[in-house]
């Protein structure tokens, strides 16, 4: 059996995801190594929420591989992962979505579950997978995604400051603290993995004034009513 996993970041803080969705699911935990990992099980999908649900774990403190153990043992091969982010670029204000096509991660090296030569991957977003969902999101969302760009992904959990993110702009359009790391979990399990950017703000120093976690806050808020009015049409898509 072959299941889809949706994983949620702090866009979907907050939410009865489930239950907004209109999915029927069970709590479960799922005895893992460095586990065990709790789920959400509405049978054909499977909803993670990255920072857990027995309080709020930090980005950088996420053990991204005991998530890949858990969604792999119960049959998940395919990740969409949705993403809160910082824009790095004033043309991707708040509310653009983006599926990005690459990621930019050597600030915090993903680690490899392996210890030998298998370690050597080359991780990356499933290309035939992140077209599904490219255009399942045009179909349903109020504006189309941005299809393509890099997602630069920093240690955490702060935010960034305005030279970083100068230097961050150079190779990256959007920043945030966990899929470069989710991929490479995702990829050495041979699930596939794709992400949805969600900017909920402009990076330190693009705006007129200096970044404030309210402000953050506030875009998150404001994307939420986007994305449960996508959502539905997207999983029915995707599991047709």
């Amino acid at each position: 059996m072959t299941r889809l996993a949706l994983v949620g970041g702090t866009s979907t803080l907050g939410l009865a995801l489930c239950d907004e969705l209109g999915l029927v699911a069970r709590t479960r935990r799922i005895a893992v190594a460095r586990g065990p990992v709790a789920i959400d099980d509405a049978d054909d999908v499977v909803f993670l929420q990255r920072h857990g649900v027995d309080g709020y774990t930090l980005p950088h403190r996420i053990d991204h591989h005991a998530h890949a153990r858990a969604l792999a043992r119960v049959g998940c091969d395919r990740v969409l992962a949705l993403s809160s982010c910082g824009s790095l670029k004033l043309e991707y204000d708040v509310g653009t979505v983006i599926v990005p096509d690459d990621f930019f991660a050597l600030a915090q090296q993903p680690e490899s579950r392996f210890v030998d030569e298998r370690a050597h991957s080359v991780p990356g977003f499933d290309p035939d997978w992140r077209a599904k969902i490219v255009a399942s999101w045009t179909a349903h969302a109020p504006s189309p995604p941005i299809d393509g760009g890099v997602y630069a992904q920093t240690t955490g959990p702060r935010f960034e400051t305005p030279a970083e993110v100068r230097v961050l702009a150079t190779v990256g359009d959007v920043v945030g603290m966990t899929i470069g790391t989710e991929n490479v979990a995702m990829h050495e399990r041979g699930i596939a993995h794709a992400a949805v950017c969600i900017v909920d703000n402009l990076g330190n120093g693009l705006g007129p004034t200096r970044l404030t976690f309210e402000e953050f806050e506030a875009g998150k808020r404001a994307n939420q009513a986007m994305l449960l009015a996508t959502l539905p049409g997207v999983l029915r898509d995707l599991l047709a």
